[in-house]
């Protein structure tokens, strides 16, 4: 019997000591790199108001956990150790007593009742989208975000920003993997940004954890929230629904400026967007169509189809020598404009009619139809792409 109980106690220390490894080896992991601590442990700092609300909220409800989970084990060990039948205890027999049906409803109602009223609080502050500095509206794509300042006048597309080289392990991985993007977001410091939220093909969702904003952005439907950030910076965040196979390629990049800095970018947005505004009627020479489209591919076509146009088959095919090309311009502009969807589901090639200018579409398409190999030798006016878009 004596040798028995020795092997349980063995067996026991043995465990506990297994677990106190464990427990060393995270404690030196988390004190040899401080920012392991915060990333395993906590939220992002919070960098807005509603930020601030909703980690303090988080905190608030987990001691409120923390102290329930303390109360219920305490009792329940301190039951078993003292009430075990080796010291002769007998289990209790009670039923429908008043005083305990009492206690376990009321108790349990007011640990909702002071959780419910600071989380109320804060999702009605979430919701709160009067009277904003600046309006811009969101527009999820597969698999970029269109950005429009609605009070300014100008628009642009974000996109990834990540060289594919390093997406498939050609080249060592940046700092921020993923999480870069070609055009970030700008917005002034200490001013209550509205953000309008959208989608032009199937579900997004536009998160920035600093911010404390995440709002899915539904095709056909516009949703609404906002953020003020007190602290220039740059803040990064991600789509959190998924949008298809390149959902963990479109990441949410946000620069906040300062009011002057702010307003020098928006200034110089304006100039660059003048050309959205080109007559559609317009004849262009061939050359200049060709030097304004690459520039448009350099922008949005560049990451998929590279810049030689020989792609990354077979999810981006090449355009140097392709059939669509050197083909007819209009199953080219039909391409461009619309898509392709196969199966009924569209593939990595997506829609730009709305989010290119006929003008900018016209330049792109006569470019991949005159560059690399290919020589076609036309060139394509922005009325034949107003016409094709009808």
């Amino acid at each position: 019997m004596d040798r028995a109980n020795t092997k349980t106690r063995m067996r026991t220390a043995r465990r506990f000591a297994k677990a106190g490894c464990w427990v060393a080896s995270i404690a030196f992991m988390l004190a040899a790199d401080p920012s392991l601590a915060a990333l395993v442990y906590n939220l992002q700092t919070p960098v807005t108001p509603i930020g601030e609300q909703i980690f303090d909220l988080h905190t608030y409800i987990l001691w409120i956990c923390v102290v329930i989970f303390v109360c219920v084990f305490s009792v329940m060990f301190y039951s078993i150790f003292a009430h075990r039948k080796s010291k002769g205890h007998q289990a209790a027999q009670f039923h429908e007593n008043t005083l305990v049906e009492v206690v376990w409803t009321v108790i349990p109602f007011l640990i909702l009742l002071f959780m419910a009223i600071p989380a109320t609080e804060t999702v009605l502050a979430m919701k709160d989208t009067s009277v904003p500095d600046v309006t811009i509206k969101v527009t999820g794509y597969q698999w970029k975000w269109g950005y429009d300042y609605l009070d300014e006048g100008f628009g642009f597309v974000s996109n990834l920003a990540t060289p594919y080289a390093q997406i498939y392990n050609q080249e060592a991985k940046g700092e921020h993997y993923l999480l870069d993007v070609d055009q970030p977001l700008v917005v002034p410091a200490g001013k209550k940004v509205r953000v309008l939220i959208t989608a032009g093909d199937v579900i997004h969702s536009w998160w920035v954890p600093a911010f404390g904003v995440k709002q899915d952005a539904i095709p056909g439907f516009v949703r609404d929230s906002w953020f003020k950030a007190e602290k220039p910076g740059i803040y990064r965040g991600q789509c959190a629904e998924l949008c298809g196979k390149e959902h963990g390629f479109m990441p949410v990049v946000v620069e906040v400026k300062s009011q002057e800095d702010y307003s020098k970018w928006a200034s110089e947005q304006k100039k660059k967007s003048a050309p959205a505004a080109d007559d559609p009627n317009k004849v262009w020479d061939a050359k200049e169509l060709a030097a304004r489209g690459e520039k448009v591919y350099a922008a949005n076509c560049l990451a998929c189809h590279q810049a030689d146009g020989k792609g990354v088959p077979p999810a981006f095919p090449p355009l140097d020598g392709s059939k669509v090309a050197t083909g007819p311009v209009a199953a080219h502009l039909d391409v461009v404009l619309n898509g392709v969807v196969k199966n009924g589901q569209p593939t990595a090639m997506v829609a730009w009619k709305n989010t290119l200018s006929p003008t900018d579409i016209a330049a792109v398409v006569t470019y991949e139809r005159n560059a690399w190999g290919n020589h076609v030798g036309d060139a394509v006016q922005p009325a034949q792409v107003a016409s094709a878009k009808r």
